[in-house]
């Protein structure tokens, strides 16, 4: 089991302060939070300081957007929108060099900036995750398939966008019970099965379903929860 928060606050020291916290990763949030290509760059370069491994949550599922995470050293990508096998076998492709569409530099974070053979910067960028997130009913439907697809390593389900998705504006039974039966129905095979939960009883009650990797929260949330708890005692 692996817990990870997403960071949505444009800070290296975020990351700093977080290497030393016991989070076995982190997920830079370029999607929802106004993250620029050099502002990735920072984070990525002060994770490899803290010894924490950063995913890139990429804004879509272009192939510039993926090439850039992982050219900046990511220890992967997670892909919003990826609804059905065949747009996860093009983020695939974009990800991965052998077998792939992606581009070749060697002057990258990843390939030590020319340092790296073409050989052994090859092999780095391909050890790279490609975790796909699963938020629409169709995705649901062909989940099974999707994380069997040889490069995906793992599946993130965002169960906001999937309730979204299937017309609720909130969490609620069906939604769930969805989930569970697509949980039910995969054979993770050693790849990854990711949920956003919110409390350690949500993620409990989702390990026991099969998942394995578990985003607990935000760099926001821990600020707001801290605040309000030390307003808490000091009125008290």
């Amino acid at each position: 089991m692996s817990n990870g928060i997403f960071i949505k606050t444009i800070s290296p020291h975020i990351v700093e302060v977080l290497g030393g916290s016991g989070l076995d990763f982190a997920v830079i949030d370029a999607e929802h939070a106004p993250f620029d290509h050099r502002d990735i760059d920072l984070m990525l370069l002060a994770g490899r300081a803290a010894g924490l491994p950063l995913f890139v949550r990429v804004r879509n599922t272009g192939a510039s957007e993926v090439q850039a995470a992982l050219d900046m050293g990511a220890a992967g990508v997670v892909v919003p929108r990826v609804d059905s096998v065949g747009i996860a076998r093009q983020v695939v492709s974009s990800a991965r060099f052998i077998g792939g569409r992606r581009g070749f530099s060697g002057g990258t974070r990843l390939a030590g900036y020319g340092k790296l053979t073409m050989s052994a910067a090859i092999d780095a960028g391909d050890g790279a995750k490609v975790i796909v997130q699963i938020e629409h009913p169709d995705a649901l439907r062909d989940a099974a398939a999707i994380l069997a697809l040889d490069g995906v390593d793992g599946i993130l389900i965002g169960r906001a966008d999937l309730a979204l998705s299937m017309g609720f504006t909130a969490q609620c039974r069906e939604v769930e019970e969805a989930v569970a039966a697509m949980l039910g129905d995969l054979d993770p095979a050693g790849k990854i099965v990711g949920v956003v939960v919110a409390s350690g009883s949500e993620r409990d009650t989702y390990r026991a379903l099969g998942a394995n990797w578990f985003l607990v929260g935000t760099d926001h949330s821990l600020l707001r929860r801290g605040v309000n708890e030390l307003l808490d005692r000091v009125a008290a």
